[in-house]
């Protein structure tokens, strides 16, 4: 007997999102995957967008593209396609795209083999086929085509040749000649060294269907189930995170006050991110956290929390990372003070359990009867965004409740407007702007590979770059970092996706140098403080082949004057002595003495 377990964590994914239908909709208690129509166009429709992350069996980079190519459009189609996509068969996977759109003309090596043929348009697929066409042309039993199946398979000479001499008087029995028996055998031997099996290529796309039918009708369970069952591989969350985007899934960040150790769908468009995919944190120590919630209500602080979790099963590096991961924010919003207080909190909780035990302050069994006063919390600054968002990447694993790219997107989608997701392929170089992460060293023969992935939210692209380029901008390629890159996109392979050629790398404040032509700064009547900005801002030199070049901004002043329902503008363009190197600071100080804050590059 053979088992095949390649289908369990499908099986599982499919029943915990029935489980979450059942409980959002109870008109839906008798809800059944095999009641399903296998005809729902948009479900065909998904595969043909080849948009078929965590479907199961058609995830790969390479079944995305031939899903794109062959637009199935209806169940057979998924099951030929999932037999052919396989070493040997794939070769006749654009021949069979071509039969289905008719493009090309189906062929059958006998007109008694076309019904056993024609869904497959004249290909042998399956197993099943081969030994149909040796029951029908060679007059094979039943058993004696599995024999044939089974010598082909093993490519036995000896045995090859006894068989064909089989078939050979079989098929002229039927009418045919020597000459077509032999090709006919050959063009079964052919495909049945690595043809299918249909039972089971049958079972693989039906669970494909149920689950691409979930992805397209109930989209925040499907993800929520995906993402349950790989709670523990963080790169599988980031990329079903995307895509859970890309279909209109917005996340609500992890609550200890709602949360679970698994993803729950909160709306047909929401989903609550799991407590248990935080790392660090672990099942026992979420299950403590909803006990004591569910035994005496919501938390109401820090303190609070620290109390009532039974702490043999929580420890502050656990607090520390619900905190990073934004599970405390709907009790106070300030992480920095909420890090700062852990061993306050840990210390206040210990004291509170001894004086429980002596009889003392307070009732544990009943928090809200403390009479001892919470301290106040740690005074700390807040954290700037990207400080907020690395942490947070620590505990999740990638930025959820917001992105690095966020603060900047405005300002480089003007001169780097290619966004990873709309890359073409093509040789002729191509600017990009994106967040770098995951930077790993490979070393091989012809010296060092750096590899890693630039991240611009509408999806995430491998990089590499050679050590030589890496090396004169090793300041720039480091994760976290935004840089602006020009390179050239090299096509997906079958095993991997595309991958980005960088050439040449720039900071954000280089890159406004090179891209930008000017700085317009708005005055009304009082002209700011030039030469201060310019002495504090200069530009910067550097030798070229062409001599010393000035890597700095000129600056225009403009004027605005309302004289009624008319209206006029001037522009004064300072001289090369005005530029200035576009720093961060040197924009926010220019912002400072321009009318009404006005001042920003102009990049075309």
């Amino acid at each position: 007997v053979k088992f095949d377990f390649l289908g369990l964590a499908t099986l599982t994914i499919l029943e915990m999102a029935k489980d979450f239908i059942i409980q959002r909709y109870p008109a839906q208690k008798n809800f059944s995957f095999e009641d399903l129509p296998l005809n729902d166009k948009k479900v065909y429709d998904l595969f043909g967008r080849g948009q078929t992350e965590a479907v199961f069996q058609f995830e790969s980079i390479g079944m995305q593209r031939m899903l794109k190519d062959a637009r199935p459009n209806r169940l057979e189609d998924l099951i030929a396609l999932n037999a052919l996509y396989r070493p040997g068969p794939m070769e006749l996977i654009p021949t069979y795209i071509a039969r289905k759109q008719g493009k090309e003309v189906p062929e059958y090596p006998d007109p008694r083999v076309q019904p056993i043929l024609e869904e497959t348009f004249g290909i042998m697929v399956y197993q099943e086929q081969v030994m149909q066409t040796a029951q029908i042309l060679g007059g094979y039993s039943l058993g004696g085509a599995d024999m044939l199946r089974r010598a082909m398979g093993k490519k036995d000479k000896d045995e090859m040749d006894t068989h064909r001499a089989v078939f050979r008087k079989g098929a002229g029995q039927g009418g045919l000649s020597e000459e077509k028996a032999d090709a006919v055998f050959d063009l079964m031997e052919k495909f049945a060294g690595y043809g299918f099996n249909k039972s089971h290529s049958a079972a693989y796309a039906l669970l494909a269907y149920h689950t691409a039918w979930l992805k397209v009708h109930y989209t925040a369970e499907f993800f929520a189930a995906n993402m349950s069952v790989e709670a523990d591989d963080t790169d599988k969350l980031k990329t079903l995170f995307g895509d859970a985007q890309k279909m209109g899934i917005q996340f609500e960040s992890p609550d200890i006050n709602r949360g679970d150790y698994r993803f729950e769908p909160i709306s047909a468009t929401a989903v609550r991110y799991g407590l248990g995919a935080i790392k660090g944190t672990g099942q026992q120590a979420i299950a403590a956290i909803v006990a004591a919630r569910q035994a005496t209500g919501p938390f109401t602080s820090l303190y609070d929390f620290c109390v009532r979790v039974d702490r043999s099963k929580l420890n502050k590096r656990t607090v520390e990372a619900l905190i990073k991961g934004g599970a405390f924010d709907n009790l106070h919003l300030n992480r920095a003070e909420l890090l700062a207080s852990v061993d306050r909190a840990f210390e206040f909780a210990a004291a509170a359990e001894a004086n429980a035990n002596q009889g003392g302050l307070f009732d544990m069994a009943d928090s809200h009867a403390a009479s001892t006063q919470e301290p106040a919390l740690v005074e700390a600054v807040p954290f700037g965004v990207k400080a907020r968002l690395v942490l947070e990447k620590t505990a999740i694993g990638f930025y959820l409740s917001g992105h690095l790219f966020d603060e900047v997107e405005a300002e480089v989608r003007q001169f780097a407007k290619r966004k990873i997701e709309d890359l073409i392929d093509s040789r002729e170089p191509q600017l990009l702007a994106a967040i770098v992460s995951d930077l790993r060293v490979i070393n091989g023969n012809r010296g060092k590979l750096i590899l890693f992935k630039l991240d611009d939210k509408t999806d995430v692209l491998e990089a590499s770059v050679d050590e030589a380029v890496f090396n004169a901008h090793r300041n720039l390629l480091k994760d976290d970092e935004l840089v602006i890159v020009q390179g050239t996109l090299q096509g997906a392979s079958e095993r991997f996706g595309r991958r980005f050629k960088v050439t040449q790398v720039w900071d954000l404040e280089t890159a406004r140098c090179k891209f930008g032509k000017y700085l317009r700064v708005a005055v009304n009547g009082t002209a700011p403080d030039i030469a201060r900005l310019v002495r504090d801002f200069p530009p910067r030199r550097e030798m070229s082949e062409q001599g010393e070049l000035s890597r700095g901004l000129p600056v225009r002043l403009s004027l605005r004057r309302q004289y009624g329902s008319e209206g006029a503008r001037a522009e004064l363009h300072l001289g090369d002595a005005a530029r200035f190197f576009p720093s961060d600071a040197a924009l926010a100080s220019w912002m400072v003495q321009a009318d009404r804050g006005l001042a920003s590059i102009v990049y075309e």
